[in-house]
């Protein structure tokens, strides 16, 4: 899926490379735990808590693939549930007003590939709010935070 940003790819990517805000903008993260120190380093991981309390998983994202300012490729982990690759590319906006972010993610392993198009359907509506949240912190972050 795709979404305009109106902030520059540079603000995106800082976001994004900001192992500390990303449960601020991926849905369903209830707090990071650590950040590895070389994040986002490809084999660096966000140690994070999915889902509501009691029933909170602890577990991590790593990053696969790194392209500084335009690519990440991370594998989210959710065991019990599963775990999935998650694609960010970010471009410049045609006419150079902001950014256009693809978000791509593909669940690998685990029980909730044998959902189907349940999964899909989920995964769509978490994505959607998941570039919105991306969206309202690039565009409205400072350079000083």
């Amino acid at each position: 899926m795709k979404r305009h940003i109106a902030a520059p790819p540079d603000r995106v990517f800082e976001i994004l490379a900001d192992g500390w805000t990303y449960a601020a903008w991926v849905v369903g993260t209830a707090h990071i735990r650590a950040v590895d120190p070389h994040w986002p380093a490809a084999g660096s991981r966000i140690h994070h808590a999915v889902g509501p309390w009691p029933l909170i998983i602890r577990d991590s994202t790593t990053l696969s693939e790194v392209t500084p300012g335009r690519r990440l490729l991370m594998r989210a982990r959710m065991w019990p549930i599963g775990e999935g690759d998650v694609e960010f590319v970010i471009e410049p906006a045609p006419g150079g007003i902001g950014s256009e972010v693809t978000m791509t993610e593909t669940v690998v392993n685990g029980p909730w590939r044998l959902l189907g198009p349940v999964t899909d359907s989920l995964l769509h509506a978490r994505n959607v709010a998941t570039l919105d949240r991306l969206a309202a912190l690039a565009e409205h972050r400072t350079a000083a935070e």
